[in-house]
């Protein structure tokens, strides 16, 4: 295999790593509030609680880093192979949505996953 492919989807993995990580910290921290937003007031008190959990600081971060790598693919690869490739993330946040978050994935969201799985590997095998 060439040696920039091996980057290219290196660099994918990497960046649907940090895009779950921030997933996985947004919801943690999402899930600890309260979402009334029916008045102004109550938007800019739920902005300054989000804006005070360390979860949510650190889901930017990752977020930011996903859009870095992210970035970095785009100059070295075509966006229609590339884009296919990052559909990964979406097996990644089905698997840590069951094993961290404790939700119910059910069969049809598995078979789903392991559409993509296979949609990801026909994908890669054009280089």
């Amino acid at each position: 295999m060439h040696e920039n492919y091996l980057l290219i989807i290196s660099l994918i993995i990497s960046a649907s790593v940090c895009d779950t990580v921030n997933q996985l910290c947004l919801k943690t921290s999402i899930n600890t509030i309260n979402m009334d937003v029916s008045n102004f007031k109550k938007a800019l008190i739920l902005i300054w609680k989000i804006a005070r959990m360390p979860l949510a600081w650190v889901a930017l971060i990752f977020s930011s880093l996903s859009l870095f790598l992210w970035l970095y693919v785009l100059t070295k690869s075509q966006l229609s192979f590339a884009y296919a490739l990052d559909s990964i993330h979406f097996v990644f946040i089905a698997f840590a949505s069951s094993l961290i978050l404790k939700e119910k994935v059910g069969l049809k969201r598995w078979v789903g996953t392991l559409l993509i799985i296979l949609g990801i590997v026909l994908v890669s095998l054009t280089g």
